[in-house]
């Protein structure tokens, strides 16, 4: 299914690179615009008849990222995004691009932004392709598929992917690369190569006081081995960023690949099976492995969000429409209920609670379709187990503006919890997106009591 989508997303990008121009820009050439508008609580024809909707309408802003000067293959976000403690805004996109895939030679790129409330301003702080340097001809990524996470040491630490059929000898693949990034100096390093030998980082998360990588991996291109899979082929890992080595690797899954990191225990869940037969496993950097299967559904590990302060992770289901609560200290799971609010988009890529621990914010439809349910920003109240839409975003700007929001794997709220931040893959008339834009969605006080 994954080969299939991505040769639909590869095949119509040449329809998309006719249609559109480089780089991508606001209309009257606007470096961002501001809209407060009651069209945003304009219920979608497609909307569940249980879902509420806000009754005060939030202030969104929209910008395009830089750097996207010419055609990606396409230009798409994969990894999630964070708000650090002084307000800044965290990201990453990528041109998707690789050696050997339609007469591709130049290899993929992938770069990292801050966003500053303060100026309104975005800043590149890495250029992946630049920091390694490599002779021509050598395997580039162009994804950031993993999180980015800020440590206790101050750096902001992210994994890169591959794409399409370029990790391989021809193309000098050995594995991905694990970088970091120190916001206050620009100062960028390489912290390792191939953590997992010939194997990308699909997923990542980073206990930021132990100073431990979590990855799910996926070996070489997207089917090394033929047509079958082997356990070798996807792994779950755990990575020491003090002393730059490997601590522990086990086979997973490769369909639900997100670890689930409870920062006061230290402990950290995934999925190991596939189907009827997966299972959750606990690994626990205390101990070291062999990681343990807990008695808790596999069917809870997605998406999930940080550790709240009644020590609950929620998580959206591998099924892609439900949402769990994990105990990180009896290590059960519940199921609240449904996440979908209207009747076409289901996938959540991105889950965050706000500080209180009461909201989860969301957007289902991540790999494309949520502008078929109006691209709904959807506030979750734990306590009551209601889902409300806070604004439909997609109608105003794509009249507006000819940007139409097609899914998100990157959000992120601000401490406060009054400013969510989402990295979306946009369309601008193409068949598939084609390039990526930042929305600042301002949600009214009123909305979140």
């Amino acid at each position: 299914m994954f080969l299939l989508i991505l040769a639909l997303l590869t095949s119509s990008n040449d329809l998309a690179a006719a249609e559109v121009t480089y780089p991508p820009r606001l209309p009257g050439g606007a470096k961002s615009v501001k809209e407060t508008s009651d069209e945003f609580l304009k219920s979608a024809a497609t909307l569940q008849p249980d879902v509420a909707v806000a009754k005060a309408a939030p202030t969104v802003e929209l910008m395009f990222y830089p750097g996207q000067e010419y055609p990606g293959n396409p230009w798409s976000a994969w990894g999630d995004s964070l708000v650090a403690a002084d307000g800044k805004y965290y990201a990453s996109i990528g041109d998707h691009l690789s050696h050997g895939d339609k007469g591709n030679t130049t290899g993929g790129n992938a770069f990292v932004f801050e966003y500053d409330p303060a100026t309104g301003k975005l800043r590149q702080l890495v250029d992946v392709k630049k920091l390694l340097g490599l002779p021509e001809g050598h395997y580039t990524p162009g994804k950031v598929h993993g999180r980015l996470d800020l440590a206790s040491d101050g750096w902001l630490y992210f994994a890169t992917y591959r794409g399409g059929n370029s990790t391989t000898p021809q193309y000098h693949y050995k594995g991905d690369w694990i970088i970091r990034v120190r916001p206050d100096t620009g100062a960028v390093e390489v912290v390792a190569l191939g953590a997992v030998p010939g194997h990308g980082l699909q997923t990542s998360i980073v206990d930021p006081e132990r100073m431990i990588l979590y990855g799910g991996t996926r070996a070489g291109s997207l089917n090394p081995r033929g047509e079958g899979r082997v356990p070798e082929d996807e792994l779950f890992m755990a990575y020491d960023l003090r002393a730059k080595k490997l601590l522990y690797s086990t086979p997973k899954t490769h369909c639900w690949p997100w670890p689930i990191l409870a920062s006061s225990t230290g402990r950290v869940y995934f999925a190991q099976g596939i189907g009827k037969d997966a299972v959750l496993m606990r690994y626990d950097p205390a101990t070291g492995g062999p990681a343990l299967k807990i008695q808790a559904p596999a069917e809870a590990e997605g998406a999930s969000t940080l550790e709240t302060p009644q020590g609950v992770i929620y998580t959206a289901g591998a099924s892609g429409d439900t949402l769990w609560a994990f105990n990180t200290k009896t290590e059960a799971a519940e199921m609240l209920g449904p996440a979908s609010v209207g009747e076409k988009a289901r996938r959540i890529a991105s889950l965050d609670a706000d500080p209180s621990g009461r909201y989860l914010y969301y957007t289902p439809g991540a790999h494309g379709g949520s502008e078929e349910d109006g691209t709904p920003i959807v506030q979750f109240d734990v306590q009551t187990k209601r889902r409300k839409v806070i604004a439909f975003l997609n109608p105003l700007l794509e009249r507006k503006y000819g940007v139409t929001l097609r899914g998100t794997y990157s959000s992120a709220l601000d401490p406060s919890g009054a400013k969510l931040y989402v990295t979306w893959n946009v369309s601008r008339g193409s068949k598939v997106w084609d390039s990526c834009a930042l929305t600042v969605v301002h949600i009214p006080a009123s909305e979140r009591p």
